[in-house]
């Protein structure tokens, strides 16, 4: 998550995804790469004014003008519908994309804080001035982080919305695995993100059942280049090897902005005996309120393709 021409121009993300399979005798194969460069007109409701991909998706085009929020998604799966494409590393990018624009906001809030001013930038709807005072509106309750009467809302009543700083991000990589991650991107420069997803799925075939690893880290990267975490969350899951329903589900929340957030770390286990058919839709329409993390739910709609990555086992 980029802002080449500063924290008041476009914002310029970029993605890369990778699927590698480890065989018994330890060697790895690449299965499947993507990666994908948009551009977002983010002080224009988000608009969207560049997008491409790799590999190519046929009819893209069409998300060029719509805001990267905003029914994004919904307008992707038109576009990839019938093309198999859901499941794919190009799919689990493009559909990240809303998110990554969302948390990009996180820099030019934290960049003015830095340079010592008050506004947060893309937060600012969230209260308006009244004769009587300041009145909260739209996101209260929207999630833990954001539950009435919690910190940052507090934060806003009293007129000083609040900036949080994360601890410094230790490193992901492994010396002894160089094939852990997949290539990335030059290192992030001031002021810029970085999000890292991983999802190991390992299968049990004595028990005949599945296991999930999952890990997500958003980052950030001061103006001393001092990258510092944000949001951090390993979730693991063991799946029945049949038919893919959950046994057992447990988030673990290591680095959150607000009091409140780990709160919702427990909402992951209401996806005991359920299945991971249709998880995207159903995370999206019953994982609401200030008991949910918006955060966690995108770590828990993308395990929906475990079972892509089961079937290579």
């Amino acid at each position: 998550m980029l802002w080449p021409n500063g924290v008041d121009a476009e914002l310029v993300l970029v993605g890369l995804g990778r699927d590698l399979h480890t065989g018994v005798d330890g060697e790895p194969t690449v299965l499947d790469t993507a990666a994908f460069d948009a551009t977002i007109d983010y002080g224009n409701a988000q608009r969207v004014i560049a997008l491409s991909s790799t590999p190519t998706v046929d009819g893209l085009d069409v998300l060029i003008g719509r805001s990267a929020s905003t029914g994004f998604r919904a307008a992707l799966n038109d576009v990839v519908a019938g093309r198999h494409l859901v499941g794919r590393p190009i799919y689990q990018l493009l559909d990240d994309l809303p998110v990554a624009a969302l948390i990009a906001g996180y820099s030019p809030q934290h960049a003015r804080a830095e340079s010592g001013e008050l506004g947060v930038g893309g937060e600012r709807p969230i209260v308006r001035e009244r004769p009587q005072g300041i009145e909260l509106i739209q996101r209260a309750d929207l999630c833990a982080g954001w539950k009435a009467g919690g910190t940052i809302m507090q934060g806003f009543a009293e007129g000083i919305p609040p900036v949080v700083t994360g601890p410094d991000a230790p490193s992901l990589d492994r010396d002894d695995d160089p094939l852990a991650w997949h290539e990335m991107t030059a290192e992030v420069p001031r002021h810029g993100m970085r999000r890292r997803r991983r999802v190991d799925v390992t299968r049990d075939f004595d028990a005949d059942t599945v296991h999930v690893d999952a890990h997500f880290r958003d980052s950030y990267m001061n103006a001393d280049a001092e990258e510092t975490v944000v949001h951090e969350y390993t979730v693991t899951m063991a799946l029945s090897a049949e038919d893919h329903r959950v046994l057992a589900s447990v988030a673990t929340p290591h680095v959150l902005p607000w009091f409140e957030c780990p709160e919702a770390a427990a909402s992951a286990g209401r996806l005991v005996g359920g299945t991971l058919d249709g998880l995207r839709t159903s995370v999206r329409a019953e994982f609401l309120g200030a008991t949910t993390c918006t955060h966690l739910n995108d770590a828990l709609r993308a395990l929906e393709d475990v079972p892509v990555l089961a079937r290579q086992l």
